[in-house]
């Protein structure tokens, strides 16, 4: 069998029996194109050995790739070889004779700033209260789609900033995902885990539920806890686009993603003194160390405040270097 054909095989049978989400076959699928393109289509498979992985790894890393985007390629490359060995047609995964370092992927999560992120909610606040004297949470009447859409768009930004879900898991979110009578979510996350994202601010408990009750009345093509303005579900471009505008509104001139506010509360939350495994939970991380990250950021907030206000430094007379 050639590459080419493997690789369609493949994508078609693994993803058939894996819970995935189609963001992470698209990657799958582009980084195996990618790999083929690399390798020639007309490679047969059973001569895919440890040469043709190093040398793919080698050439990754002229073209200046990023040690994560090298990592996730590679990985990719590797779950397909392991794909191949369970149905036979490999004897063994050219991966068990070969060991891929890829450089330091370390990367401290980029934040809001305390300024911007009061900015953000309050611009937010503005903008739920123009939509809320236009509709109110027990009135029966319609809704226009501009009222609705400047509602949802509060409604969003104070979601995520109170829950710090994935942009995909926020898209996601259907109708019947959020039991109001207990204020929580239930979120689709990676890899077909489900956890639970809980509200506990007075405020987004009050935001969220009048957006649910106007979402509810709205007739829609999907069942989405979020809709865009032609009634169907809020794509994650969609998402982006309603925190681009909410930043400019707030004065932010810098691009915000939603994963800076995901980072940002997670951030917040070690800094205020929540236990790390509470906020891997939060986060809906299947390790902690992918959590430990956040640590590093709090570690510096720490050693500055320390630094600034330890009261050693009005204790003790000034150092002399002169021995």
């Amino acid at each position: 069998m050639h590459l080419k054909q493997a690789r369609a095989d493949f994508l078609s049978g693994y993803f058939s029996t894996h819970d995935r989400k189609t963001k992470t076959r698209a990657a799958y699928s582009s980084d195996l194109s990618q790999f083929q393109t690399f390798a020639g289509e007309k490679l047969g498979l059973k001569s895919l050995n440890e040469e043709v992985v190093e040398g793919w790894a080698a050439h990754l890393r002229t073209q200046n790739y990023a040690p994560a985007s090298i990592k996730r390629k590679i990985v990719a490359l590797k779950v397909f070889c392991s794909y191949w060995v369970r149905r036979g047609l490999l004897v063994e995964s050219p991966f068990w004779r070969v060991k891929v370092s890829f450089g330091r992927i370390e990367q401290l999560p980029r934040t809001l700033s305390e300024s911007e992120v009061r900015a953000v909610l309050e611009q937010s606040q503005k903008n739920y209260h123009k939509a809320a004297t236009a509709t109110r949470i027990h009135d029966e009447r319609p809704v226009s789609r501009s009222t609705y859409r400047q509602l949802r768009n509060a409604a969003l930004v104070d979601f995520l900033f109170a829950t710090g879900v994935r942009i995909g898991e926020v898209s996601s979110l259907n109708l019947d995902d959020y039991f109001i009578k207990e204020s929580m979510f239930r979120v689709h996350g990676k890899g077909g885990r489900d956890r639970l994202a809980f509200a506990v601010d007075e405020r987004t408990l009050q935001i969220q539920r009048h957006h649910f009750s106007i979402r509810t009345r709205i007739e829609a093509k999907a069942n989405a806890l979020f809709l865009n303005a032609a009634g169907g579900r809020l794509s994650t471009q969609g998402i982006a686009n309603v925190i681009d505008r909410v930043c400019r509104e707030a004065g932010i001139k810098r691009h915000i993603t939603a994963h800076m506010f995901r980072h940002t509360v997670a951030t917040l939350l070690l800094r205020n003194g929540a236990d790390l495994r509470v906020v891997q939970e939060f986060l809906g991380h299947s390790s902690i160390a992918t959590t430990q990250r956040y640590t590093h950021v709090t570690k510096e907030h720490m050693i500055g405040a320390l630094q600034k206000h330890h009261p050693s430094f009005g204790l003790r007379d000034p150092i002399s270097w002169e021995f």
